[in-house]
């Protein structure tokens, strides 16, 4: 059984998520997520049940740690507050897993925290389309239990619920995550001008119902991709500048020169 927590989401854009935690209660989180605790709280940092799983979380992408925050209790009883927050622009999603039978994928870096007793897991997919060309969506993270977790979603969080057999095709990049019951694949795009100028890649996801799915309108590697872009811009531009100063420069030494020895 996991344990029952209490929680706000503070903020709009740059979210992160306060917890309450009664005495001998726990969260869970990636190593680096917490941004304060107050008194009482107790940090420990393990592999959270082994090496094995350890290994497992780092080809996720996380941490080989997990960090459990525990309240011992404070002078005066009550509760104990430890908050977590998003790592980039965006929403911060509570995920009942009771509401979803125990069990939540989620893409790999979309968890956050979760209460004590919810595992977090490695689900690998089946499909060798999905592995090849799946880009993010190679390995998902597996989010088993009867607690509350909370993920994060960048730019726009949208939710959408599919009807059995009811497709949807997504960038692979823009899934958060689903319900059990949706299948995940990966298909081709089709068309050469479609596959060469479309701009969205060779492949796209595609999930079917019945579930629930959670999608982001700015996932990491999109921002990442347009700040390098940026970098690369601003840095053509000023050794541009910089050559064009320094021949201007040296342009003027040169006249100079000639003009004194006239």
């Amino acid at each position: 059984m996991a344990d029952v927590i209490d929680y706000e989401i503070i903020g709009d854009d740059m979210q992160l998520v306060e917890i309450s935690l009664d005495p001998g209660e726990a969260v869970r989180a990636e190593a680096g997520a917490m941004t304060y605790m107050e008194d009482g709280i107790e940090m420990q940092t393990g592999t959270g049940g082994g090496v094995f799983k350890g290994f497992k979380r780092m080809i996720t992408g996380t941490s080989f740690f997990i960090t459990n925050f525990t309240y011992r209790g404070g002078g005066g009883g009550g509760q104990g507050k430890v908050a977590f927050a998003a790592p980039y622009p965006g929403k911060i999603v509570p995920i009942d897993l009771r509401a979803f039978n125990g069990q939540f994928i989620c893409q790999k870096d979309a968890f956050l925290c979760a209460a004590q007793g919810v595992e977090i897991e490695v689900a690998f997919t089946k499909r060798l389309g999905v592995g090849l060309f799946g880009g993010e969506g190679f390995i998902l993270q597996r989010l088993e239990g009867d607690g509350l977790a909370f993920v994060h979603a960048g730019g726009t969080l949208i939710q959408k619920r599919l009807m059995p057999g009811q497709m949807l095709r997504v960038d692979t990049g823009c899934i958060v995550g689903f319900s059990r019951g949706v299948n995940y694949d990966i298909q081709f795009v089709g068309g050469f001008k479609n596959a060469l100028f479309g701009g969205e890649g060779l492949f796209l996801a595609t999930l079917t119902g019945p579930g629930d799915v959670y999608l982001q309108s700015l996932p990491f590697s999109r921002m990442a991709d347009r700040i390098m872009q940026a970098a690369h811009v601003s840095a053509g531009g000023r050794q541009v500048g910089e050559q064009v100063g320094v021949a201007g420069l040296g342009a003027n030494i040169l006249g100079g020169l000639i003009s004194g020895n006239r």
